[in-house]
């Protein structure tokens, strides 16, 4: 929709007429004005992911420049009751910046996309235009002309998204007095290399960790295997290669940094997976692709016939094929390495006083174990003590269990404050914690706890991140279908909607995913697509007012003003929130004053 401005009172500088040597700057303003055309597209503004994005095309009559002056149109965004306004940008009428309008070649015009970031307080607001004309000489005269509201703004449909948090809570904490076991740390190279990354995917820091820690070593076992693809499995000895670049880096570590172990009293074994297409299938089988696309790849691989990289081709040709691409070939680039360990028992019966002077430092951390050191925290109430318990946990033994549970009270703790910068800083340390815990236990439940702190502090480059990272370990099914759910909520938020709609296909049938592809539907301008959905989610959810409320969005832009009142007056019913909302949506901008939408809010 195109807004036509027109002030004849204006005044205006910066564009002359060539063919009006003595005109100043005041009347050529005036001139100007009262020939422009301003459009703006969308002529509502709408939030787009994180930012409000629109074009603004300007054209003035090409008589009126004239060299040494510029027309100049400065946009600014006024919200918050007209309290706040925040600069946008301008357009200004000088050679290099301006075309001439194709069908009249009398006018030039300029058309630029603006954008600015969104926050739920600048809806509503007005997009403003303030002309002026100028000489470009420094220090040159400027006038301005009225100020003028080129569109209002901002519609927010887009932020209709349905994500049902799963709750995160607290590991069950027993006291163990044995300290032997195996630690198990995974690590991933990058494609055709056996160099050992340190970012994202590696154990480097926790392996480092752990042989500082001085465990008794009695055995290190050493495995590494490659993905299917061309480019890892041309080199016939990349497992070994990448099994002995494991192995050099750990004894050198050995050396360098354990005073209780030799690399000489240590047993090491190692194996290296060559062309293991069992390794290959359990991944496979353990990922969210569909049963019929899992038969389809059994079959595939298990068929004789064929050799190892006529199946890799054939598998190239799937139409799923992206999925393995990006979330099963990359784990198959693994490496292991699992370390037996002992450690002395420690005993104490007064878990809980005990623990108490470990955290105040009148007692060495060596009078618990750390499963007696964790289990003190279930013995209190009080989330603060618990903090400080496990703060004290995760500084003396490093243990996964501990940087969960950390988490897990930095979450409640988030929960209970008002101050939304201080509820972000204890979502913030609670993602972190949930990333050393999943670096030490990697599965692909700990890092969808790490990307869910991080979906809830708005971090959302990070929260995809490890959604991602989460999906590519693979885990039971349901655990997935909630990671790509999740996922699918985030990608609508931050505007990728096809990137959202091919994670829902790899998820259940909820009430989220129902809501949330209607809402992509309704986004990507298929009204009557997600007018059905949303009936679907009804469906699962009766009575769900949000759902309504969504319906009666669609027949606003549908231009249904029966069931705008209809499906508003329902939703209105189950929650009277929703009466206050539909006043201040600009869906409902053109029926606001009618009689079927004021009565629907009664």
């Amino acid at each position: 929709m195109r807004v036509y401005v027109r002030l004849l009172s204006s005044v205006w500088v910066g564009l002359a007429a060539a063919a009006l040597p003595g005109c100043t700057l005041p009347r050529m303003l005036k001139v100007a004005q009262e020939s422009q055309q301003v459009t703006v597209q969308p002529s509502v503004l709408e939030s787009n992911g994180e930012n409000v994005l629109f074009d603004v095309t300007a054209r003035v009559p090409a008589a009126h420049l004239k060299k040494g002056n510029a027309y100049n149109l400065a946009l600014t965004y006024r919200y918050d009751n007209g309290l706040r306004e925040d600069t946008v940008g301008r357009l200004t009428f000088v050679s290099g910046e301006y075309t001439y309008d194709p069908e009249k070649k009398d006018q030039l015009v300029i058309t630029r996309q603006f954008s600015f970031p969104y926050s739920p307080r600048k809806s509503p607001g007005e997009l403003l235009a303030l002309p002026d004309a100028h000489q470009l000489k420094p220090g040159g005269k400027r006038v301005k002309g009225e100020q003028f509201r080129l569109a209002r703004g901002i519609v927010t449909t887009g932020r209709l998204v349905v994500r049902q948090d799963t709750a995160i809570g607290l590991l069950p904490e027993t006291a163990d007095n044995n300290m032997s076991g195996t630690r198990i740390l995974p690590f991933f190279f990058d494609q055709g290399s056996s160099a050992i990354r340190n970012y994202l995917g590696t154990n480097v820091q926790a392996l480092e960790d752990f042989i500082e820690a001085n465990q008794h070593t009695k055995k290190v076992m050493i495995a590494a295997g490659h993905s299917p693809d061309s480019l890892d499995s041309r080199d016939p000895r990349l497992a070994d290669k990448r099994v002995q670049g494991l192995l050099r880096y750990y004894k050198k570590r050995v050396d360098t940094d354990s005073y209780l172990n030799k690399v000489g009293n240590i047993q090491f074994e190692t194996v290296a997976y060559h062309r293991r297409w069992d390794l290959f299938l359990s991944k496979v089988q353990n990922s969210a692709l569909k049963p019929a696309q899992i038969d389809s790849v059994v079959l595939l691989i298990n068929d004789a016939k064929g050799s190892f990289a006529q199946k890799e081709r054939q598998l190239r040709a799937l139409s799923f094929y992206d999925y393995l691409d990006q979330y099963i070939y990359p784990v198959m680039r693994f490496g292991t390495v699992a370390v037996e360990y002992t450690a002395p028992k420690r005993y104490d019966s007064e878990i809980y006083l005990l623990s108490k002077k470990i955290v105040e430092k009148e007692m060495e951390a060596d009078a618990l174990t750390p499963e007696e050191l964790r289990y003190s925290a279930t013995l209190t109430p009080l989330l603060a003590e618990k903090q400080r318990i496990y703060e004290t946990s995760v500084a003396t033994t490093g243990r996964w269990e501990a940087y969960h549970n950390l988490g897990v009270v930095l979450l409640l703790r988030s929960e209970k404050e008002a101050s939304d910068k201080v509820r972000k800083a204890y979502l913030r340390r609670a993602a972190t914690n949930f990333t050393l815990a999943a670096h030490r236990n990697p599965t692909a439940d700990l890092f969808y706890r790490v990307a869910t702190a991080y979906h809830r502090a708005g971090d959302r480059l990070e929260a995809l991140q490890n959604y991602d990272y989460a999906i590519k370990l693979g885990g039971p099914r349901p655990v997935l279908e909630k990671v790509f759910a999740d996922k699918a909520a985030l990608e609508i938020e931050v505007g990728q909607l096809d990137d959202a709609l091919g994670s829902i296909s790899y998820s259940g049938k909820t009430y989220q995913n129902t809501m949330n592809r209607a809402l992509v539907y309704l986004l990507k301008n298929n009204y009557e697509g997600a007018a059905g959905i949303y009936q679907e989610a009804l469906a699962l959810k009766p009575n769900d007012p949000l759902a309504y409320y969504c319906l009666a969005v669609v027949a606003a832009r549908s231009k249904d003003e029966a069931q705008v009142g209809q499906y508003l007056r329902r939703a209105v019913q189950l929650d009277r929130a929703y009466a206050q909302r539909a006043v201040e949506d600009l869906e409902f901008r053109d029926y606001a004053a009618g009689k079927v939408f004021l009565e629907a809010l009664r």
